[in-house]
C-alpha cells in the first residue's frame, strides 16, 4: 500500500491548516489549553462548529445530499489528523458523528428533515443515554423502560455517565420495551427532548475536580416521562441494530494526532525537568520509554491507514473499528502516564483552573493541566464498550475465535 498523500491531497491539507490559523482564534486556543479533556464552552464550541459550517466543513462523514463536503476517505483523514495536532477540538460528537448516519440509515423521512440541518447548524446540542447504572460495559442489561401507552410512550429510569447532559437539547437512549431471554432483543431506540417533564440532570464530580465550565459527566433521571411515538428511531424491539450501527462510528476514529500532540508535550516537559543536573529527555530510562511509545504511536498510524485505505477502496471497517478503539485508548493513557513521570512531584499540588478569578496556580506553566489528563483518560478504555469487550469482538469477529 502506498502511505504517501498526492499533490491534491497536500494542497487540500495546507488549506486545512490556513482555515484553522485564520478561525481558531486565540480565544479558543486558551480554553482548550486550560480543559483536561478539549472541551471549551458551550458558547465557544458553538462559534467554532459555526465557523465549520459556514466553510462547509462541520461534517465531514456526511454524504453532499446531506451538507457533507463530499471528501475522500483520505481527506477526511488528513482533516481530523491537521484539527488534532492544532489542538482544535471536534464538533461535539453526538450528534454529527453518532447520531447522525443512524438517523439516514433508519430514521423516517419527518426525522431526517427535523433533526439533520439542526445538527448541521449546530442548532440542537444532543448527549447519548447508553450506560446505565449497575450495567457495567453489558450495554444489553439496560433497564430505562419505555412503555406503549397508545398515544405515547412513557418512560421511567436513568442513564449515568451522561457526557455534558447539562448542555443537552436533546438526547437519543436505548429503552427496555419488552422483557425478553436474549437481552439484545426487547431494546428500542428513542429520541427524547430534554425540557420534556420529567427529565432531571444531576453533576457527577469525578476525581480530577472539574470546575464549571468543565464539569463533564451526569446521572439523567426519566420520571414518567412521555414522549411522542414518531421520536421512536426504525423498528421496535429492534434498536439494537441500531444501537450496533451507532457504535461503529463511535470507535472508528483517528488516534494517531492526538497521540502525538500528547507526545510533543511530553518532550516540551521533559526538555524543561531535571534529573541529577541535565534535562530528563538525556535520562536514558526515560528517552528509552519515550522512544517505544513513539513507536508504538507511529504503528498506531499506519493502522489508520491501512483501514482508512479499505474505506478508500469502497470496503467497510466493521469490527476492525475495534482495534483503534482498543489501541489508541491504550496509548492516550501510556502517554499520560509519562507526562505525570515527567512532571515530577508537580504532579501531586494539582488546583483546578476556575474561570475569572486571579488564583494562581503553584504549578509551571508546562505541568498545567497534567494531573487532571491522566486522571481523566482513565476512562477511554471503558467508554465507547471496554477494551476487554474490543478484544472479545476482535477474536470473535476478526480471528474467528
Amino acid at each position: 500500500m502506498d502511505f504517501a498523500f498526492s499533490k491534491e491531497e497536500l494542497a487540500f491539507r495546507d488549506e486545512v491548516r490556513s482555515f484553522i490559523d485564520k478561525n481558531f482564534d486565540a480565544e479558543m486556543r486558551a480554553a482548550v489549553g486550560k480543559s483536561r479533556t478539549g472541551f471549551m464552552t458551550k458558547e465557544l464550541h458553538i462559534r467554532w462548529q459555526r465557523r465549520l459550517y459556514e466553510k462547509g466543513w462541520m461534517v465531514p462523514n456526511w454524504p453532499q445530499e446531506y451538507g457533507g463536503p463530499g471528501w475522500t476517505h483520505v481527506q477526511r483523514y488528513i482533516f481530523d489528523q491537521e484539527m488534532s495536532q492544532a489542538g482544535c477540538p471536534p464538533p461535539i460528537a453526538f450528534g454529527p458523528r453518532m447520531l447522525a448516519p443512524v438517523l439516514m440509515k433508519f430514521g423516517t423521512e419527518q426525522q431526517k428533515r427535523y433533526h439533520l440541518p439542526a445538527i448541521l447548524k449546530s442548532e440542537i446540542w444532543w448527549a447519548q443515554g447508553y450506560s446505565e447504572p449497575g450495567s457495567g460495559s453489558d450495554l444489553a442489561s439496560l433497564q430505562l423502560r419505555c412503555e406503549d401507552k397508545g398515544d405515547h410512550f412513557l418512560l421511567n429510569g436513568s442513564k449515568i455517565w451522561t457526557s455534558y447532559a447539562q448542555h443537552a437539547d436533546w438526547i437519543f437512549c436505548l429503552v427496555r420495551t419488552e422483557k425478553t431471554k436474549k437481552p439484545q432483543e426487547g431494546i428500542s431506540f428513542v429520541l427524547v427532548d430534554m425540557k420534556t417533564p420529567g427529565v432531571k440532570v444531576d453533576p457527577i464530580i469525578t476525581i480530577d475536580l472539574p470546575v464549571p465550565p468543565f464539569q463533564e459527566v451526569n446521572q439523567v433521571f426519566f420520571t414518567d416521562v412521555k414522549i411522542p411515538k414518531e421520536n421512536l428511531v426504525g423498528e421496535w424491539n429492534k434498536g439494537w441494530t441500531c444501537a450496533k450501527y451507532l457504535l461503529e462510528f463511535e470507535r472508528g476514529n483517528p488516534y494517531s494526532g492526538g497521540l502525538k500532540r500528547g507526545l510533543q508535550k511530553v518532550r516540551k516537559i521533559a526538555s524543561v525537568e531535571t534529573t541529577e543536573g541535565k534535562p530528563l529527555l538525556q535520562d536514558q530510562s526515560f528517552a528509552r520509554r519515550l522512544a517505544e511509545v513513539e513507536t508504538q504511536v507511529m504503528a498506531q498510524e499506519f493502522t489508520e491507514l491501512r483501514l482508512f485505505g479499505r474505506l478508500k477502496a469502497g470496503q467497510n471497517m466493521g469490527a476492525e473499528s475495534s482495534l483503534l478503539k482498543l489501541r489508541g485508548t491504550e496509548l492516550q493513557q501510556a502517554v499520560t502516564e509519562l507526562a505525570m513521570d515527567a512532571v515530577g512531584h508537580y504532579k501531586v499540588p494539582f488546583i483546578p483552573y476556575i474561570p475569572g478569578t486571579n488564583q494562581e496556580s503553584p504549578i509551571p506553566d508546562h505541568a498545567d493541566g497534567v494531573t487532571q489528563k491522566f486522571l481523566n483518560t482513565r476512562k477511554t478504555s471503558i467508554y465507547a464498550g471496554s477494551n476487554e469487550i474490543q478484544r472479545n469482538i476482535i477474536a470473535k469477529a476478526i480471528l474467528g475465535l
